[in-house]
Formats: C-alpha cells, sequence, structure tokens
C-alpha cells in the first residue's frame, strides 16, 4: 500500500476545485465538500471487517471506492489532506458524551478531532462525528455561539476541559468533551480496535449513517432514514426490505457495500424486530 497521499485524486473524489492555500477559506471550502460526498458509516464494524487506519488503506477505502467510513478514518484522510496542503494540524481525541445522561461519568476517548492553526487563531475541524457532522471548521473559542448552515455551535470550558455543544431545530446537546493534548497514533489504534471490535459497541451492532446533501442532513440508524432539511421539515421512512437498504445505500449515500446487502440487511433485521 502507498505511504504518500494523493491530493488530486481526494479533490476529484470530493468534486473539489477551488483555491490550495493553508488559510481558513480553504478549510470551510473542503470541509464542507467532504462531509457532502464522502459519507460517515461503521459498515465494516458491523460485518466483522477489520478497520486499518494505515494511509494507503484508508485512500483505497474513501477515496478511490464509493465508500465512507466513521472518525478515525474520516478525520485520518481530512488530516492528510491538510498536511498536504500545508496546514499545521494536531489530533485531538475526544469523548463522546451525545446519548449520555447529565452528570454520567466520562466514557474512553472514542473520537478523534483535529485542531488547526491559522492565522486567524486556533479552530477545530471535524468530518467524522456521525451523530451530527460538523458542516464548517468552528474556532476553537469557549462561550461563543457559531452559526453554520447546519447547526449552531458552542464551546465551554472548565479546568482545560472543552466541551461541544450542537444545536439543531432548537435542541441543544453536548455533542463531545475533549482536552488539547495531542493524540499518538497508538491511541487512535487502540480506541479504533475497541470500537470496531467491542461486542456493546454501536457498530458492531447497528447501522450508523450521515450525510449532508443540499439543505438536508441525512441519517440512517438501522432500518430508520430520516432527512432533517434547514427549513424544519423532518422526513422519516422504514426501510421493509434489503431491497430497499441497497437502493438507499446506493442512491442516497452513494455506497457500494462491502457484502451482499442481503447479508447487510440481515445483520440489523434482528435488532429492528
Amino acid at each position: 500500500m502507498p505511504d504518500t497521499f494523493n491530493l488530486d485524486a481526494y479533490f476529484n473524489r470530493i468534486g473539489y476545485g477551488g483555491s490550495v492555500k493553508p488559510d481558513l477559506d480553504t478549510l470551510v471550502a473542503l470541509q464542507a465538500r467532504h462531509v457532502s460526498t464522502i459519507p460517515f458509516e461503521g459498515l465494516d464494524p458491523l460485518l466483522g471487517r477489520p478497520v486499518p487506519l494505515d494511509l494507503g488503506s484508508l485512500q483505497a477505502k474513501l477515496v478511490k471506492s464509493r465508500r465512507g467510513g466513521y472518525c478515525f478514518e474520516q478525520n485520518a484522510i481530512f488530516n492528510a489532506a491538510l498536511r498536504a496542503i500545508g496546514f499545521a494540524t494536531i489530533g485531538l481525541g475526544a469523548r463522546v458524551t451525545v446519548m449520555s445522561q447529565p452528570g454520567a461519568p466520562l466514557g474512553p476517548r472514542g473520537h478523534m478531532v483535529l485542531r488547526v492553526d491559522l492565522p486567524e487563531g486556533p479552530y477545530i475541524a471535524d468530518v467524522g462525528f456521525g451523530a451530527a457532522l460538523q458542516d464548517a471548521p468552528l474556532r476553537l473559542a469557549p462561550d461563543l455561539e457559531q452559526r453554520t448552515p447546519f447547526a449552531t455551535y458552542r464551546l465551554t470550558e472548565l479546568d482545560g476541559l472543552y466541551t461541544l455543544h450542537v444545536c439543531t431545530h432548537d435542541v441543544w446537546r453536548a455533542a463531545f468533551v475533549f482536552t488539547l493534548e495531542p493524540q499518538l497514533p497508538a491511541d487512535y489504534e487502540m480506541a479504533n480496535w475497541f470500537f470496531a471490535t467491542h461486542p456493546g459497541g454501536p457498530f458492531t451492532r447497528m447501522i450508523v449513517m450521515q450525510i449532508l446533501k443540499g439543505d438536508a442532513r441525512v441519517s440512517l440508524v438501522n432500518t430508520a432514514l430520516s432527512e432533517r432539511r434547514q427549513d424544519g421539515r423532518i422526513i422519516e421512512r422504514r426501510l421493509a426490505s434489503a431491497a430497499e437498504l441497497g437502493e438507499v445505500l446506493d442512491q442516497v449515500f452513494d455506497i457500494e457495500p462491502p457484502a451482499p446487502v442481503e447479508q447487510v440487511f440481515a445483520k440489523i433485521a434482528p435488532a429492528v424486530g
């Protein structure tokens, strides 16, 4: 597998033809294109397949194929693109809280986030948070509401622990918490192995997908397909068969699954009755 990053192939994958400078405008444009073309998905853990994080494997899957990935894959490939352009980046580790009750103990560092240092100051870039894909980089500045086309965000900080809050359709949620401690590749490898193999984790027992298409945030959780538009409209339906799942993977998420769609549907059918 090659260990160099093919920036032109990545630009072609996300349909990007703009500026190639390590500045804020380029970062904003790249993140918007990435989350609208490379879907968040965790089919490999669901099917018991390995999730390698080496650059060659990531390019083969996310750039050269009709596939997506989850946070460790998405933000690793985005980080490679940013560094190839000349951005100064640092990989961080976050603990997901979006499904936790207030005051619940924090879980493991199960999410990868990027810090990008720009002349305007530090920013957080994240193309791999499947619960609410982030359509724009955010200033690393506490207590500042930051609006994007798809959501409003706010960072808070207490004793060095940052919390990212996201508001969609007038509902605020604490998405994840993180510190500014740089993470090593080994940290991501260990977390990736845990979440790709743990039988009680979300990715080994359910489909979780999301992509931003036009003015809609499109999500699939098992057989529940939802389309949440920026104007507040919500369109929902249930997928009743493997054929419907295959159609959605192909036409909505532009994914060619790594196994027959009947096998994928069989994995989630018991969970949905």
